[in-house]
């Protein structure tokens, strides 16, 4: 004897998250981006968690850590017919790189042009770009810690930037 699906589950099934898989954007960088076509039966907070929760499967699939570099979102019904969708930009770096073992603030997602030429994708930021001293220093206080700048060339850097120059 069959039983009969509920029909809510077939409306879920049918308009529910698209999944497609996770793109390559150049050398260790992936996008994974989902709409969520659920309409009023949609959950925000649920997509992301899934698209983070992907990623971070897709990481360790390959012994690797998902670092977030940034996010895009777009509400449901911020246009006619628009649903709600998540993108969500990550590189990998070892389980044992700081990088794996430092929080990872999220922002917005840059404006890339991607640049296909000879099975190499390259992408290009055209996104207008603001001073952010504060990651400036973070940067130079990495390359410092990391032993690829000396103490002198920090505080030199550091000094241009504080002055603004």
């Amino acid at each position: 004897m069959r039983k009969a699906i509920p029909p809510a589950v077939v409306l879920l099934g049918f308009f529910g998250c698209s999944n497609p898989e996770v793109v390559p954007l150049s050398d260790g960088v992936y996008l994974l981006a989902r709409t969520d076509r659920a309409g009023i039966f949609g959950n925000a907070a649920s997509l992301k968690a899934e698209v983070i929760r992907d990623a971070n499967a897709f990481a360790a699939a390959r012994g690797m850590v998902a670092i977030p570099v940034s996010t895009h979102e777009t509400p449901m019904g911020s246009g006619p017919g628009q649903f709600a969708k998540f993108e969500y930009q990550f590189w990998l770096v070892s389980p044992d790189s700081p990088e794996a073992k430092t929080p990872q603030t999220l922002g917005p997602m840059p404006t890339v042009s991607i640049i296909k030429a000879e099975n190499k994708i390259e992408t290009k930021d055209t996104s207008p770009k603001e001073n952010d001293i504060y990651t400036e220093l973070i940067k130079l206080d990495d390359l410092r810690k990391r032993g690829i700048i000396t103490e002198e060339e920090f505080l030199a850097q550091k000094k241009r930037l504080l002055e603004g120059k």
